[in-house]
């Protein structure tokens, strides 16, 4: 439901929206089912396309597939990831799941001080990025790009595309 106010008076939220959906929300209102963030912001579509075409284009001057190129960026996002420990027969299983989640999803084990675990790195998939996270992802591959020689667009012309998101 979109919000078109939100104030606090007298000790209360007030929060005014002319959804018609309030209605129904405040008649099946349940105290702690539900929780008020923030919106995430949309992804421009044409900066999201542009990192793709970059990352085809790494991938063509490097020799490997565009994934790997993609993957490689993932990890270098940082608070995109967690650490968890399992037991060594439950790791791959957790891999292989964690993957289903898309190409950017992935898992990678560490050794664990426990013995008969590992230590799952599990990385989000930039489907789940923040605006900052994923101009931090477009300025790393386009970083990458130039370092390879490969033509980008200018600073301005990136600057454009990432105030689209907001």
């Amino acid at each position: 439901m979109k919000l078109d106010n939100a104030r606090f008076e007298c000790g209360k939220l007030i929060i005014e929206t002319k959804d018609p959906e309030a209605r129904r929300f405040v008649y099946t209102f349940q105290p702690g089912e539900y929780e008020i963030k923030r919106a995430k912001k949309k992804l421009s579509l044409e900066a999201n396309a542009y990192m793709w075409v970059l990352v085809d284009k790494i991938a063509s001057a490097v020799g490997v597939d565009k994934v790997t190129v993609y993957r490689e960026a993932i990890k270098n996002i940082a608070g995109n990831s967690e650490i968890v420990c399992v037991k060594q027969d439950a790791a791959e299983k957790l891999i292989k799941g964690w993957g289903h989640n898309g190409i950017g999803w992935i898992a990678e084990t560490m050794p664990s001080k426990l013995e008969g675990c590992v230590n799952v790195v599990l990385y989000y998939g930039s489907s789940t990025y923040d605006t900052a996270q994923m101009s931090t992802l477009i300025d790393h591959v386009v970083d990458e790009a130039k370092q390879l020689g490969i033509e980008t667009l200018t600073p301005a012309e990136l600057e454009r595309m990432k105030a689209e998101w907001q």
